[in-house]
């Protein structure tokens, strides 16, 4: 492959960053337009609150199928055949939703549900393409900016619940697979961007890079990369650990956000509350998810990854606290709740995601990622199923406090990788 001088990898990774901000405005829709209806529709077609995170379950094991499948040939192939692939079943499994909720059909919603978790799970990966020529200091803030344009089509997504769904009663469906409408159009619309687009390929840049460095300096570590950059709380690579404690991070933050989240729509309904403040409680939510990002990731750049993840687990027992305790027939305190919930999972994942990139070379970099996002999204169908069963045995406060007390877990997390960092550092970095 070509090999390309550093000002054309500069123009190179400028030109990826664009592409990312297009596809993600499309990407960010299909995402929260699912996420907002998924368990009303399974509670729908099943008769049952136990089993309404049923949906979630699925389309966040299909996220951990995909992930796997897309970081296997992105490290063959490069970004574009991943993250095109991924939208793509996303966009075929959404397709099928509308069709389950349109024939009432149980198995084919189930296996439409692991398929549309496809596109969720490009989604996600999305984030990474902007790293793959960054410089080591700039890697949060790549992460930050894929993830921040996921916002404007997110908060979209649900607010959009009620005209797609007159639409889809229109054509004669069912209400509730108006938003998997827009879901499928927006991950088609998202690959296509990707497909046509991002050329040339950044993984594959990046990877060319390091083979002609290699060649030049064959003893110069992960050749091609700069290693030791002085990035917070990150000044050699970590290897297993980072990736554990990096992994770890998002794994916690997923989880809670994920349980909490998927039975507020129920816990609303529970108490009165229209479709449309749901939405908008949602779509709050998801704006607190991604449009904090830009300041994340500088926050995440200079003052540390270990700061960032403490930060995480604080906001997320405070959500915690106030989604557990607000008075059910409130929608602003609801609406606070889940704003914080998103905010601590911002927290998380981008300082999670830094963690990890800093921990891994190119020549593993893509499986790596894609291996990590596997975890993260069974930890989600984990939360998913979970939730359902603990507030249908207890109650949404019950599971709340549960998330609160999960999170906490971050702090020995980070203090073990607190240790090990200095450990292995090289003197000029101690404190």
């Amino acid at each position: 492959m070509k090999t390309y001088t550093q000002s054309e990898r500069r123009a190179i990774h400028k030109r990826t960053l664009t592409i990312v901000v297009i596809a993600q405005l499309f990407g960010g829709a299909g995402l929260a337009s699912g996420i907002t209806v998924g368990a009303l529709l399974a509670q729908d077609m099943t008769g049952s609150d136990g089993l309404a995170g049923l949906s979630t379950t699925l389309f966040t094991l299909g996220s951990a199928l995909s992930a796997f499948a897309v970081g296997r040939l992105t490290q063959r192939l490069g970004r574009r055949a991943g993250l095109t692939a991924g939208f793509l079943a996303g966009a075929v499994g959404a397709l099928g939703v509308v069709g389950a909720a349109a024939w009432d059909s149980l198995p084919l919603l189930l296996l439409a549900m692991l398929v549309y978790g496809a596109g969720t799970s490009t989604n996600l990966q999305a984030r990474y393409a902007g790293t793959d020529l960054a410089e080591p200091h700039q890697r949060a803030r790549a992460v930050s900016i894929a993830m921040v344009t996921t916002t404007f089509g997110a908060v979209a997504g649900p607010n959009l619940v009620s005209p797609m769904g007159r639409l889809a009663t229109a054509w004669g469906i069912p209400p509730l697979a108006g938003p998997f409408m827009l879901a499928s159009a927006a991950f088609a619309l998202a690959g296509l961007v990707f497909a046509i687009l991002l050329r040339p390929d950044p993984f594959l840049v990046a990877k060319a890079g390091v083979v002609d460095a290699s060649a030049d300096a064959p003893a110069a570590g992960n050749a091609g990369e700069k290693v030791g950059d002085a990035v917070p709380d990150a000044p050699v690579r970590s290897g297993n650990r980072g990736i554990i404690v990096g992994a770890s991070v998002m794994l916690i933050t997923q989880i809670v956000m994920t349980a909490v989240m998927t039975m507020t729509p129920l816990h609303m309904k529970h108490h009165g509350h229209s479709l449309d403040m749901v939405g908008l409680t949602i779509g709050a939510h998801i704006a607190a998810m991604f449009l904090p990002s830009l300041v994340t990731g500088v926050l995440v750049d200079k003052v540390g990854r270990i700061a960032m993840s403490c930060v995480a687990a604080g906001t997320l027992l405070f959500a915690a606290l106030v989604t557990a305790f607000a008075p059910g027939d409130s929608s602003a305190w609801m609406i606070f709740g889940l704003v914080l919930l998103g905010l601590g999972w911002n927290f998380g994942l981008i300082s999670g995601t830094a963690v990890i990139i800093d921990a891994t070379s190119l020549r593993t970099r893509a499986k790596t990622q894609g291996s990590v996002d596997v975890l993260i999204s069974l930890a989600g169908a984990a939360g998913g199923a979970l939730s359902g069963a603990v507030v249908a045995f207890s109650s949404f406060a019950a599971l709340s406090l549960a998330g609160g007390a999960l999170a906490l877990l971050l702090l020995p997390v980070m203090l073990w990788y607190r240790r090990g960092s200095r450990r292995h550092a090289p003197r000029s970095f101690e404190a």
